[in-house]
């Protein structure tokens, strides 16, 4: 028999996965996006930092919500209204931040600074 946190942990990435799904694509959602590249730099305290970037293209799926390394969502910032409108506003890049996580006792939750760049296709 499987343990409840292998169930858990299933029923969560099916989730994710359905989410992503509903998503659509970056073609469908934002036309005329070419790329989008998200940019965080994630810190944990005094010494402990991970900087992770990803890269969407018209074919990838238009799901902002982007955990440390790509596991969980729980705590994760989702960024789908601020590139949205950034998109509205034809913006090619920008910054923010992120505060919080779970408050679980003895964790430290994370500060996430972001930069979200993005690309616009010229119109023919």
């Amino acid at each position: 028999m499987r343990s409840n946190a292998y169930l858990a942990r299933n029923e969560a990435w099916a989730e994710r996965q359905r989410q992503m799904r509903d998503a659509g694509l970056v073609s469908e959602r934002f036309p005329g996006v070419s790329s989008i590249v998200v940019t965080m730099n994630y810190n944990r305290g005094r010494n402990s930092a991970l900087l992770r970037t990803l890269n969407f293209l018209p074919g990838s799926p238009a799901y902002f919500k982007i955990s440390p390394l790509g596991d969980r969502d729980d705590g994760a910032p989702d960024l789908t209204d601020f590139i949205s409108r950034m998109i509205r506003a034809h913006k090619r890049s920008a910054k923010g931040e992120f505060s919080g996580g779970r408050d679980d006792e003895g964790t430290v939750n994370p500060n996430v600074d972001y930069e979200v760049a993005i690309s616009y296709a010229r119109p023919s």
